[in-house]
């Protein structure tokens, strides 16, 4: 029996009200935790790379290393390019394998966004690709921030665009800033969600799947209620870097020299955050 496609378990997601993860890998043992995480849970799951993390895997090499694991294992291991802003750069993924691929045209605007999504959308259909697109600008960086950034009503999505965008486009999903933002504050300051605005988006584009990014560091409530609202994927990126930089320089500071003595140490401690967020998420035997 053929496994399920991204696309069927968006559809599952949506209608059983939970949400697919998608946790952003920077080494192999970042994939290993995401991976084992999601076996010992039977959950669906999505690998991210960042253009920056793209580039130090090679595109690729990830590329072959996810195709196995879905392969060998049988597993519903799904890789996705996220926030790729050039068609070159998002040609080059798809051209290498990946099965998802998101385009960042919040920059543009509206009319701008709307062609070169349009284009892309092109090309990723021609080859089977999954494509992500995105209204609103989501700030921020995949790192710990001194201070959150200051969002400002134009930064935010509008339910208006999303519906022109949805229709024009044709996108599989969309990436909806809503208040969402990339990293963590120092101070604890997390993103302050919208939700009203998120209920006025997913009336204005019905059945097309909703994505937030950003999800380290929102309240476990306001995630639910974005799930329950029509959010089918969220990802994640700066609480995993930080379990794993911070589970590193534990286990360095004993003196042992052999990675492979020290480095499971962050294996499970990146393993530890996947599942806790595939517990939030719902996604627990949705095999």
């Amino acid at each position: 029996m053929p496994m399920r496609g991204l696309k069927d378990y968006f559809k599952k997601a949506e209608k059983e009200k939970w949400a697919m993860g998608q946790f952003n890998v920077s080494n192999l043992e970042g994939l290993k935790a995401v991976f084992q995480a999601a076996r010992s849970l039977k959950s669906p799951v999505i690998v991210g790379t960042s253009e920056g993390e793209g580039s130090y895997w090679g595109l690729k090499e990830i590329s072959h290393l996810v195709n196995f694991l879905s392969k060998e294992y049988r597993f519903p291991i799904f890789l996705n390019l996220d926030h790729g802003k050039t068609f070159d750069y998002i040609k080059e993924a798809i051209d290498a394998g990946y099965p998802a691929v998101h385009f960042d045209g919040s920059r543009m605007d509206l009319k701008e966004n709307i062609n070169k999504t349009r284009e892309i959308v092109r090309y990723s259909e021609k080859k089977g690709v999954f494509l992500e697109g995105e209204v609103g600008s989501i700030l921020g960086s995949s790192a710990i921030l001194d201070k959150a950034p200051q969002i400002r009503a134009e930064d935010l999505t509008r339910p208006e665009d999303a519906g022109l965008f949805s229709q024009e486009t044709k996108v599989k999903s969309l990436a909806v800033s809503i208040g969402n933002f990339h990293g963590v504050g120092k101070s604890g300051d997390g993103p302050k969600i919208d939700l009203q605005r998120l209920k006025e988006i997913k009336e204005t584009v019905g059945n097309l799947p909703l994505v937030l990014h950003g999800g380290s560091g929102i309240p476990e409530d306001d995630l639910k209620s974005a799930i329950q609202l029509g959010v089918v994927k969220i990802n994640i990126n700066t609480e995993l870097r930080s379990a794993f930089t911070l589970a590193l320089r534990e286990a360095v500071s004993s003196g042992e020299i052999a990675p492979y003595k020290y480095l499971p140490e962050t294996i499970q401690a990146v393993q530890k955050v996947v599942e806790e967020k595939i517990r939030i998420f719902g996604s627990i035997n949705k095999i």
